[in-house]
């Protein structure tokens, strides 16, 4: 007798998803058990390359797919979107935790990014409890912390724009916008993503939208350097009043809390001026900068044991692909509209004002991005 597949039962267990023939609801339920014995008992952490190759191994040897969610700690609730997409598209689900040295400039200090590893494992633990009961989803699989030596085994890490190594350029993706504020950036963030990527040898790797120069970067990388793996890119995951999830938030504190959605606002406001009909780079970026400055201001009116200032460091227009600056947004090719700006350290702190890590001394950078499109265009602002 001819089998035929069930419709929506489906499981990963290569390459690619496949629908599973079932001829009855019995060879269903020996199914979803063989499932429940494969998951795995326990969350495997560890640092070493050699390690996680032999785990990588054996999954290979068995066909497992496996998804990829590389972060540098101080996960939120971004970061957990990221590993339950992974865990719906993959058999396992592997996290790496490592704060890269590279991509941090001489100027920008690398030593203040945060270490939350006991928050991080606690969360970690109740997501792979979560998975495991959830026998449609796959399991978080491997947890990675590799150190420097095991990332840089030949010569030892350097931040200088000539700086001497084995590094991975992509240009011009990686001078403009995000490259052009922080020249060594993407050069550091290439490099540990390629290296990570050759490791972990993943058959989908899984980034959030607010990064959105660094998912085209790495997207390039994976065209140009033939590598065996597709990007997922994923929505930004946001605070209720728009906030983009960054593991910089945590410097904020209350008072710069308050005034970190102006960025969202801004973006907001050119998407709502793209929608009313507005096409040109100037008219778009003055419906941003009235925002923007309006706060500016308001904020300045403030005394200092009060207010929260701002920097704005760039706001851009340009092409989805290639992000060069646009004088015209078209309809039908679109636009990605992205911004950052820079909180500074608080002034006049008060004894009882609580002020996030780093007690308000922090320059804390924030970025965040959202497309212009068709959509935006005939519907109007897209609710966050």
């Amino acid at each position: 007798m001819r089998t035929r597949p069930i419709q929506g039962l489906r499981y990963v267990f290569g390459a690619r998803a496949r629908t599973l023939a079932v001829s009855s609801k019995f060879q269903m339920l020996n199914f979803i058990s063989e499932m429940r014995m494969e998951k795995p008992t326990y969350l495997q952490i560890n640092s070493t390359v050699a390690s996680l190759r032999v785990t990588r191994r054996t999954h290979l040897e068995r066909r497992l797919t496996v998804g990829f969610v590389p972060t540098m700690g101080a996960l939120h609730d971004g970061h957990l979107a990221l590993i339950r997409r992974a865990a719906k598209e993959n058999y396992c689900v592997y996290v790496s935790i490592y704060v890269n040295p590279t991509q941090f400039g001489v100027t920008e200090d690398f030593s203040s990014y945060p270490s939350t590893w006991d928050s991080d494992h606690n969360k970690l633990m109740n997501l792979f409890t979560e998975l495991k009961s959830d026998h449609y989803m796959g399991q978080l699989s491997y947890v990675f912390r590799p150190t420097t030596q095991d990332m840089y085994p030949g010569l030892p890490p350097t931040s200088e724009i000539d700086g001497e190594g084995s590094f991975v350029t992509i240009t011009p993706l990686s001078r403009v916008l995000e490259g052009a504020s922080r020249p060594v950036f993407f050069r550091g963030v290439a490099t540990v993503c390629m290296k990570l990527l050759n490791i972990v040898q993943p058959e989908r790797v899984y980034f959030g939208q607010k990064d959105i120069q660094q998912t085209l970067v790495i997207k390039r990388m994976v065209e140009d350097f033939h590598l065996n793996t597709e990007v997922r890119v994923e929505p930004t995951i946001r605070e209720p009043d728009g906030l983009a999830m960054s593991s910089r938030n945590i410097y904020l504190g209350q008072r710069r809390r308050e005034v970190a959605p102006v960025l969202i606002l801004a973006l907001k406001a050119v998407q709502k001026a793209f929608a009313d009909g507005k096409r040109t780079r100037v008219d778009l970026l003055e419906a941003a900068f009235s925002v923007l400055s309006a706060m500016l201001e308001q904020q300045n009116e403030l005394p200092p044991s009060l207010r929260a200032k701002f920097e704005i460091d760039y706001f851009s227009i340009a092409d989805p692909e290639m992000m060069t600056e646009l004088e015209e947004v078209s309809i039908e090719h679109g636009a990605i509209v992205s911004g950052a700006i820079k909180m500074l350290p608080v002034e006049d702190p008060q004894k009882s004002e609580y002020l996030g890590l780093g007690d308000g001394k922090t320059t804390v950078r924030l970025i965040d991005n959202i497309r212009l499109d068709i959509l935006t265009s005939k519907l109007g602002i897209v609710a966050w």
